[in-house]
């Protein structure tokens, strides 16, 4: 199938159509293709490994039992995206939020590893501005979050994260905007908590150094092209509150 159609998006089509006749193969084909995204999306969301990975074997194994219900109205990717949205959030309403900043969430290790160049010093700076990001970020409504995610991180357009969200592109803007504003305020109070209680100490200079690290972060994270499995999700919020 894929031989036969070069053009990625002609491909998938034809993987679709294959499934849908019951072609386990080329389901299975689809998985390859899509489920490093939806793990994105959902460890992205989750902020945790394991519930992403129960995350994209359940949004799998639901598309398989309704793969013959898809009728092509939208891309495969715009419905096999709104079931993984679908189940992260639901992952989400099971659990709290977070009411203290996580310096071990994954999500900031991940981000650190991929920006510190194996250099110690700037590993604990980063470790502390992302930890920071990523704590506003679990802080943001469920919509606004979604929304960051789908456009910085996979790197979807305005109109097709509109598609996804069944929403208008006026408000993914709208989203982008109030997320950006949200973000940058909490950085903005976290650095201005850690200098009234860190006045001294390399511990206080990393905290003091959370909003000017996150812009720079932001300016590096532009250069890189968004994919949804390479990008990180403290990298990426950087780029958008720096934005």
């Amino acid at each position: 199938v894929l031989a036969d159609h070069p053009d990625p998006r002609e491909a998938a089509d034809a993987l679709v159509d294959a499934a849908r006749g019951g072609d386990v193969r080329a389901f299975n084909a689809l998985v390859h293709r899509y489920r490093p995204r939806i793990l994105a999306l959902a460890l992205h969301l989750t902020g945790s490994a394991q519930d992403a990975d129960d995350i994209a074997q359940d949004v799998f194994l639901k598309a398989f039992q309704r793969i013959r219900e898809f009728e092509g109205r939208s891309a495969f990717f715009t419905w096999i995206y709104r079931i993984g949205l679908n189940r992260s959030l639901q992952m989400l309403q099971q659990r709290r939020v977070r009411q203290a900043v996580d310096f071990d969430d994954p999500r900031v290790a991940i981000a650190v590893a991929v920006d510190a160049h194996d250099a110690p010093q700037r590993a604990l700076e980063l470790r502390e501005t992302y930890a920071h990001l990523v704590y506003a970020f679990d802080r943001l409504s469920p919509l606004l979050r979604t929304t960051v995610v789908l456009t910085t991180l996979q790197g979807l357009s305005y109109p097709e994260a509109a598609t996804v969200l069944n929403t208008t592109e006026g408000t993914v803007a709208w989203r982008m905007h109030e997320a950006r504003d949200q973000l940058r305020k909490a950085l903005e109070a976290a650095s201005v908590d850690a200098q009234v209680k860190h006045t001294h100490g390399p511990e206080a200079t990393a905290r003091r150094r959370t909003v000017s690290g996150v812009q720079k972060a932001g300016r590096r994270q532009r250069d890189r092209e968004p994919d949804g499995m390479s990008c990180t999700l403290a990298l990426a919020l950087a780029s958008v509150v720096s934005a």
